[in-house]
């Protein structure tokens, strides 16, 4: 287990790239990450944290073209939609049918994507590709406010904890209806009513 402070992103990068698991500040609250894209790293991260098995994760990307490595098809309404809304603290579910990403979905053939207005972690986004992104706590328990609160919930568990600031607010969770922005929560982002 390694506590960095901001300056060693490129060692966290290397770690999560291979799959292991990391404790980082995201634009909302801390979350505990690991690489979407690879299916025995999600697992681990789900047992790690006693997840409910049939509940997707929020995935964080750096841009609107990871969405095709997710296999999320987006109309060109709802592209102009999103270009308006990120990046932002707001996580969009989107509908995700294929059975490839079932170890992301979980079933429900949905993803929740936010793609982060923070420079630097959007940067970092886009050296990992996509990141499966829970709050950083065990199924059941408040999210950590600090670096020392996840600590204290994953031990040695984890291999690298970032600290940093964080909002402590969650981000704005919306579905798109009819091309339409529908809030299923309220967070750290308020939806215009023009869009």
């Amino acid at each position: 287990m390694k506590n960095l402070n901001n300056t060693k992103w490129a060692e966290v990068a290397a770690l999560l790239k291979r799959g292991g698991i990391a404790v980082i500040p995201t634009d909302t609250i801390f979350g505990i990450v690991a690489n979407a894209m690879n299916e025995s790293a999600v697992q681990r991260l789900y047992e790690m944290r006693g997840r409910n098995p049939s509940k997707p994760c929020i995935v964080l990307c750096g841009s609107l073209e990871d969405l095709r490595l997710l296999e999320i098809n987006v109309s060109e309404e709802e592209l102009r939609m999103l270009n308006k809304i990120w990046p932002n603290p707001v996580s969009v579910i989107f509908q995700c049918p294929s059975d490839d990403m079932s170890y992301l979905h979980r079933g429900s053939k949905t993803l929740a994507v936010r793609i982060p207005k923070d420079t630097a972690l959007s940067k970092f986004l886009k050296e990992t590709g996509p990141l499966v992104a829970p709050s950083a706590n065990p199924e059941g328990m408040p999210p950590a406010k600090n670096i020392e609160e996840a600590i204290n919930y994953f031990g040695d568990s984890v291999g690298v904890y970032v600290g940093g600031e964080v909002s402590n607010e969650p981000s704005t969770l919306i579905k798109v209806v009819q091309g339409k922005p529908e809030v299923l929560r309220r967070g750290a982002w308020e939806v215009p009513k023009d869009l």
